[in-house]
């Protein structure tokens, strides 16, 4: 049997593979949240996402019409992630012949649903038939500064727009005596109907340095900026979890940090900048150091005043 190596692993075999040779009109290629391409007056921002039936979802979880809200929202995430302005959508829809018209309906005005909410629309795509339902959506997008993940500076600090954990938990919590409690509400709703933060995105955009979005995990995610830039990322514990994501672990008698950590489709937006130049809607959750005794990643502050390392993990498909 071949060797399977992590997601991260294959990505960068990958883009040796594909990789550009910084000619032509490619700005930024894989590696990030969105490739970036050289057009007109503003750079045209490009991202693919793929939604798999039994990976990212399951039927008697969701709604249709969560699941086209949440393809969707998946797929723009990573516009608001580079700080750029939707242009448009393509959906790519496989379909199991059990999938009834009713079903594409449903499927469809959730997908229009979130596109209307991020400013946008669905403007092509494809139908094919498989054996389970899989959504993959592209994502069009245009700005004049787009963010990547390379760029974040010393004596900086991480600021976050969004909640953390409360996906993992409404994902936990549905179909439990506990789902339908006042509490466990805004984490279910996180799960069915997360939302791309493209405002904050764009109001971040000026001002930040590097940013990316949280889709797999907060250690995770923030540790790809923390390689990319050569940095160490100190997290502020305490400002990683709120009063809702609390109550929601109370109910799974969870562990509300490891929730806020490692668990992933929150779709908040983490960006590093200037502490004089927070947005508004962003909080403080961290701060930007140089690497110590030759170590990058994301790190937690001991009371004696060294760093322990976190461990990056998250969502990846591979592992």
């Amino acid at each position: 049997m071949g060797a399977r190596s992590s997601e991260r692993a294959r990505i960068e075999m990958l883009s040796r593979i594909f990789g550009t040779d910084g000619s032509g009109r490619t700005i930024l290629g894989i590696g990030d949240d969105a490739a970036v391409i050289a057009q007109g007056r503003d750079p045209l921002v490009w991202t693919i996402d793929a939604q798999v039936e039994n990976i990212h979802f399951r039927r008697d979880l969701v709604s249709m019409a969560d699941l086209g809200y949440r393809a969707t929202m998946a797929a723009t995430s990573d516009l608001a992630a580079m700080g750029a302005s939707p242009l448009g959508l393509l959906a790519g829809l496989v379909l199991p012949e059990d999938v009834t018209d009713e079903d594409l309906r449903a499927i469809a005005e959730g997908q229009r649903e979130a596109a209307k909410e991020v400013g946008t629309q669905i403007i092509g795509g494809n139908l094919a038939r498989g054996r389970e339902i899989s959504i993959t959506t592209t994502a069009l997008g245009e700005t004049p500064r787009p963010l990547g993940r390379s760029g974040a500076k010393l004596g900086e600090v991480v600021a976050i727009a969004g909640p953390l954990g409360l996906s993992a938990a409404g994902l936990a919590l549905i179909g439990t005596k506990h789902e339908n409690e006042a509490d466990a509400a805004p984490a279910v709703r996180a799960y069915r109907r997360p939302v791309a933060r493209i405002a904050a995105g764009l109001a971040a955009r000026d001002v930040a340095s590097a940013a990316i979005d949280v889709s797999d995990g907060l250690s995770r995610d923030v540790g790809h900026v923390a390689h990319a830039s050569g940095v160490l990322v100190v997290l502020d514990l305490p400002a990683i979890v709120t009063p809702e994501l609390e109550r929601a672990a109370a109910l799974l008698q969870a562990d509300a940090y490891q929730l806020a950590l490692q668990g992933g489709e929150d779709y908040a937006v983490v960006v590093t900048l200037p502490e004089d130049h927070i947005p508004a809607g962003f909080k403080r959750i961290g701060r930007v150091l140089p690497p110590q005794d030759g170590k990058i990643g994301v790190a937690v502050e001991r009371t004696d005043g060294s760093y322990e390392l976190l461990d990056e993990r998250g969502y990846d498909h591979f592992r």
